[in-house]
């Protein structure tokens, strides 16, 4: 099967209340074009990296009462998880698809990140579109935009990296679930694969 993009109602799961429920709408609707989508993208992104690069859609398992708020598809240079690795990620909050590169809590590689991140802070800022955003949080949707951090908010991030144990990062793209590119399979991969290329440098640097 080709891929096809998302419609504005593949986010609407994301209202259904209850975790049986919203799940079995994810199971349903959300997670077949995950699949696709982690498929189309991984050899796109094995090249990039030079490197094999694993699928791997977000399954909840964890989750015994609250429904989640996001899902997602990850690309790590690991077959049994992406966790603990730098990865890509695809996925989507009610409000938005995201297209990012991240390091979570669980990596060791943060301080690795952590000294690229201070010592080129000037050059990421100038090497990556003003329209990426950054976040130390996965699980919140917001974050900020680049336009908007100056190099001392890059050397704030790296700190944390440093010294909090839970800390995190990730950097990407945000599209509105509305907008029409969503809904054009060849656009939003085109898309992808784009945002995948200037983020790359991230990813290089965080080993």
């Amino acid at each position: 099967m080709s891929f096809n993009g998302f419609q504005p109602s593949d986010f609407e799961v994301f209202n259904v209340p209850g975790l049986e429920p919203r799940m079995e709408a994810l199971i349903e609707k959300v997670r077949p074009k995950l699949e696709i989508l982690g498929s189309e993208i991984a050899p796109y992104l094995s090249a990039l990296c030079g490197e094999e690069m694993y699928v791997h859609v977000a399954k909840h398992a964890r989750r015994t009462v609250n429904p989640p708020d996001d899902t997602w598809v990850a690309w790590a240079a690991n077959k049994r998880g992406y966790k603990a690795l730098p990865h890509f990620q695809v996925g989507m909050f009610g409000t938005h698809l995201f297209i990012i590169f991240a390091i979570i809590y669980e990596s060791p590689n943060k301080t690795v990140f952590a000294k690229h991140l201070e010592a080129s802070s000037k050059q990421i800022k100038k090497d990556l579109p003003d329209q990426f955003y950054w976040s130390m949080d996965h699980m919140n949707p917001a974050g900020t935009r680049q336009s908007e951090l100056k190099v001392e908010d890059f050397i704030a991030m790296a700190n944390k990296l440093k010294s909090v144990k839970k800390s995190e990062v990730l950097c990407g793209l945000q599209i509105d679930s509305k907008d029409p590119i969503l809904q054009d399979g060849d656009k939003l991969i085109t898309t992808i694969q784009s945002t995948f290329d200037k983020l790359l440098p991230l990813y290089k640097k965080a080993f």
